[in-house]
């Protein structure tokens, strides 16, 4: 419990960051102009995340975890304030690549080091926290983004960072107190690097492919080769490699297996889904961009009170499996609610439906960080932390691109069928310009907005499906409970580290 405010700050900063710059977006191209090259603001910052998440991971384990954590603040504090300063576009996307090279550090250091100081019965009621703080972001981080931006300037989104990074900091430097180690095996840089480099293109692929250039174009087949012979060249590597940044072996762990998989399709379903509610609520149901973020609480606090209850539940019994079951089934429902969202849905229904998939969501996200973390050995918990993180950030790039292609070309195809030409660039359509059309039009705009924002949850909802079939693959195995001294003429590597 003393440590715990330092690694809640530093969640706190990883999720406040792009919540915040999200809302100061088209004020950042009305002072620095590029708007073709917006969307790498975030794609920049998210994919240096995604590169370096698996080394803080396993830099971690052979080395201590410590000064990574540090290493990682210091990282994006620097990377906050050079993006403050930024004069041009281009400076901006450089700056954001070094903050999210520092990010991809923070949330895997929290949870690996609470994974190094709590034992896994114990460890649910402490991930409830962290979800607490996840959720808590998630709600005040347009608020505070919108305030910044309207208030001071959009250099500030990124100046804030600063008192509560250096909080962090200086509490994780006096308080976090872990054993140091020392490994002499080399660093993986070979896998590291494919790990990335197929990442990389397989972000790049769903993000280009159908928008910027044809799904047939030689780019597009080129980004599929290059992620199917990187992954292929990271397999290899890590087979013989003596410190394998993300070692395989782990997968033959069928648990470790099973939660990677819920992880990715949570991140897909949440994220690519989630990313369009803003525009059907402040445009069908005329929310302001503020009273649109309120309007996510009811979902917030159906997550906070289940991760709780799972948490509180699993610390007291040992019994876990049954949480990712009913989180795959009731956001299976929940999907299925928002499929029926529509011009006359009011925002007391649509609380309801969010209400339901955040019950579902609180299920799911912390236990499986919690299985994975019981399913490998003390020296490969940060691999594990670090995994969790990278197939969920994967999870929602993809989403995001696939949904947003979805849910793009159903809102023109609604659009010519009404018989209007509106432009949806990316699938984003400006409310401002939505309030100016005529009566007429717009209710015809409206239904059209709906429809693709169905279509999206529709497609969403065999994500869920295939989280609760996985889930009953789980194999509770118990937790593990606090570590004892090894006995008098007892070595520590004699003592059972993993029931499995």
């Amino acid at each position: 419990m003393i440590v715990l405010p330092g690694l809640l700050l530093a969640i706190l900063l990883a999720m406040l960051d792009n919540l915040i710059v999200s809302t100061a977006l088209p004020r950042i191209v009305g002072d620095l102009g590029g708007v073709a090259h917006l969307s790498w603001v975030v794609t920049a910052y998210i994919l240096a995340s995604l590169i370096v998440t698996p080394f803080y991971g396993k830099l971690g384990d052979m080395y201590g975890r410590k000064r990574f954590f540090i290493v990682a603040i210091v990282i994006f504090l620097v990377g906050s304030v050079l993006s403050g300063l930024s004069q041009s576009m281009a400076e901006l996307i450089t700056f954001r690549a070094i903050q999210g090279l520092g990010a991809g550090g923070l949330m895997v250091g929290a949870m690996a080091t609470l994974g190094d100081i709590v034992a896994p019965r114990e460890r649910g009621r402490y991930m409830s926290y962290m979800m607490v703080v996840m959720m808590l972001a998630t709600i005040g981080g347009p608020l505070v983004g919108g305030f910044i931006t309207t208030n001071f300037s959009w250099r500030w989104i990124f100046y804030i960072n600063l008192p509560v990074g250096g909080a962090a900091l200086v509490y994780i430097i006096s308080t976090l107190h872990l054993p140091a180690k020392r490994v002499s095996h080399r660093v993986d840089y070979l896998g590291g690097a494919l790990l990335g480099l197929a990442a990389t293109s397989l972000v790049l692929l769903a993000t280009w492919g159908g928008t910027e250039y044809p799904w047939a174009s030689v780019q597009i087949i080129g980004l599929a080769l290059l992620a199917a012979a990187a992954a292929a060249g990271f397999c290899v590597v890590e087979l013989r490699a003596a410190e394998p940044i993300l070692p395989l072996h782990v997968f033959k762990n069928r648990n470790f297996s099973v939660t990677m998989a819920l992880t990715f399709l949570t991140g897909l379903a949440m994220f690519g889904a989630m990313t369009f509610l803003p525009l059907y609520q402040q445009t069908v149901q005329g929310a302001s961009p503020t009273l649109s973020g309120l309007m996510l609480t009811p979902m917030m606090l159906g997550v906070t009170v289940t991760s709780v209850v799972a948490g509180q539940v699993t610390t007291r019994t040992g019994r876990y499996k049954i949480f990712p079951i009913l989180g795959g089934a009731i956001m299976g429902l929940g999907l299925f609610l928002l499929t029926n969202l529509d011009v006359h849905t009011t925002k007391l229904t649509s609380a309801f439906y969010y209400v339901v998939l955040g019950l579902g969501m609180g299920f799911l996200m912390q236990m499986v960080s919690l299985i994975a973390q019981n399913s490998v050995e003390q020296r490969d918990m940060g691999v594990a932390s670090s995994a969790r993180m990278f197939f969920h950030q994967i999870g929602g790039s993809l989403g995001v691109a696939a949904f947003g292609a979805v849910f793009a070309r159903k809102l023109t195809q609604s659009l010519t069928a009404a018989g209007m030409h509106i432009k949806a660039s990316g699938g984003q359509l400006n409310p401002a310009t939505v309030d100016r059309l005529p009566a007429v039009i717009r209710h015809d705009v409206f239904a059209a907005i709906a429809h693709a924002t169905q279509t999206v949850f529709i497609y969403a909802l065999p994500a869920a499906v295939a989280i609760f079939v996985l889930a009953l693959f789980i194999k509770e195995v118990p937790l593990r409970g606090r570590v004892a001294p090894p006995e008098a003429g007892e070595t520590a590597s004699q003592q059972p580290e993993l029931v499995s």
